[in-house]
């Protein structure tokens, strides 16, 4: 379970960062909110997280673009059903593409962009956790992630510390190659390589 959940958030965090540095505006954005709730003589809290509906929907948006498992979890069907009009027999191994029902464009519009304000807006009430089959990175049901709220608290957390603390650019200002490999976990090609600095005082880094 630890290493399943170190592996996702990780590949979660490197691909948001990845977006905003593509979507400069949505980071200053975030950068905004923080310095408005947080300011710049502490460092950012667990609890403030729930004041940071900004940064929340980026979250989201990421995990909607790029789940950390594009297939999810295998499901066994345990009854006979109709899907679709497809007949799925009892006992058939299920893989959900998570990847393809995120990017629908009946339900995202202009679904391969990346776009955190429809959180705030026209998808508001879309959550990840599992109640909403349009949005499921963790999965659904009785067999959904079990570390789905210690996931969202810590790839909060890290991300927000990263955007409240420093000034972040991409060696040259180049734009970050969005590639992803081949495999379980959503990964990219090429390591995301970036130049940080300061923005707050000296003190928040102790």
């Amino acid at each position: 379970m630890i290493l399943a959940s170190s592996d996702t958030t990780s590949v979660t965090l490197i691909w948001a960062f990845s977006l905003l540095l593509n979507h400069k505006e949505a980071l200053k954005k975030a950068q905004q909110e923080l310095h408005f709730h947080v300011g710049q003589h502490r460092p950012l809290r667990e609890s403030d997280l729930k004041n940071l509906p900004y940064l929340n929907a980026i979250i989201k948006e990421t995990l909607r673009l790029y789940p950390a498992g594009p297939l999810a979890v295998p499901h066994e069907a345990m009854d006979d059903c109709i899907v679709s009009g497809y007949f799925i027999p009892k006992g058939t191994q299920l893989l959900l593409n998570l990847y393809k029902i995120h990017r629908d464009p009946r339900v995202w519009p202009i679904a391969s962009e990346f776009r955190p304000e429809r959180f705030l807006t026209t998808h508001k009430g879309i959550d990840v956790r599992g109640q909403n089959f349009e949005l499921i990175p963790f999965g659904s049901g009785r067999r959904m992630c079990p570390g789905i709220s210690l996931a969202l608290q810590v790839t909060g957390l890290a991300l927000g510390s990263l955007i409240h603390a420093f000034d972040v650019v991409t060696p040259g200002d180049e734009a970050v190659d969005m590639e992803e490999a081949i495999g379980l976990t959503n990964m990219k090609v090429s390591p995301l390589e970036v130049l940080v600095k300061p923005r707050v005082p000296e003190h928040i880094y102790q």
